[in-house]
């Protein structure tokens, strides 16, 4: 399997970091089933998060507030706790809070749609959230849109689901133009294929994207995350981010901060193949219970753009 591995390394170009990835607020996440997709205030105090059951069949909107260095507990936000939500992303003022959900267009049904792009907003960094408001045509339509992220200038980007274009889901572009948005692009095809290309990170200047492929030629198994730089307006060639982030098991949900730290969503599994004899109920508890169990979990590492 060693042998194996190292073939694969030498096959294909990663990039290289020089720490490796550590575990997020681990025993908070460690409260929920699953926890993915990451959020944080542009002025730091602020989490988001979407914590979900084990199948996957319900997903809220958790926020957590610091008080200068002190976490406080999580709570359901205002916007969320009745129907599906996740994915949210703050606008770079901190005023808005974009995310994915399948909730109903009108308060008149509860009948659940396909996934839109909602957004709530508030006057001061103070004030209470507004009701969730629909970002509406031509961004949302009768296929699904998920994970917006939004650039300095207001630029959208976010996933959508087409399925008569015949391709898996794809990373789409839609300018922020006198107050709305422009009707959507497909990005080219340097970032989308005919497989999976989901869950964009844009860089607030639109310098770099992150975001997950599905099962390439050069992964490590599973979702990675890949790396693409906006040069002469021009996409690069995407990069795979490497072992020190990406497993053999699904790797998704890229954020990055304010500090160029990089938090992802992992489920990596840390687990031993083979366990020792006469294990306990206790040391099999651990094994369960440790922070890489295969679940959904959160992880960091610092982003350092000169080593690519």
């Amino acid at each position: 399997m060693r042998r194996l591995y190292f073939v694969i390394l030498t096959l294909f170009t990663f990039t290289s970091f020089s720490q490796e990835s550590k575990p997020f607020i681990q025993e908070i996440v460690k409260q929920f089933p699953n926890v993915r997709d990451i959020a944080i205030s542009p002025n730091g105090e602020e989490i988001m998060f979407s914590a979900q059951n084990i199948n996957g069949t319900i997903s809220t909107i958790i926020s957590i507030k610091k008080n200068k260095d002190t976490l406080g507990k999580p709570k359901i936000v205002s916007f969320s706790g009745q129907f599906f939500d996740l994915e949210p992303f703050f606008s770079s003022d901190g005023l808005k809070v974009y995310y994915a959900s399948k909730r109903p267009l009108n308060a008149n049904t509860k009948e659940q749609k396909d996934f839109d792009i909602w957004y709530v907003e508030r006057e001061t960094l103070d004030s209470e959230w507004s009701e969730p408001k629909n970002l509406g045509a031509p961004v949302n339509t009768k296929y699904g849109e998920f994970y917006p992220s939004i650039s300095d200038n207001g630029n959208l980007y976010f996933t959508r689901d087409n399925p008569e274009l015949k391709r898996k889901d794809d990373i789409y572009f839609s300018s922020f133009e006198n107050g709305s948005y422009s009707n959507p692009i497909l990005l080219p095809d340097t970032i989308n294929s005919l497989g999976y290309e989901y869950n964009a990170f844009i860089a607030p200047d639109e310098s770099f994207l992150i975001y997950g492929c599905y099962n390439r030629k050069d992964g490590l198994g599973s979702g990675d995350l890949y790396i693409s730089f906006k040069k002469d307006n021009i996409w690069t060639k995407p990069i795979n981010l490497g072992p020190k982030i990406n497993s053999n098991k699904m790797d998704y949900c890229p954020f990055v901060d304010r500090n160029n730290v990089l938090y992802f969503t992992s489920k990596k599994d840390a687990s031993p193949i083979e366990l020792p004899d006469e294990l306990t109920i206790n040391e099999l508890n651990n094994i369960f219970n440790q922070y890489s169990n295969g679940s959904s979990r959160l992880y960091k590492i610092p982003l350092n753009l000169g080593e690519f």
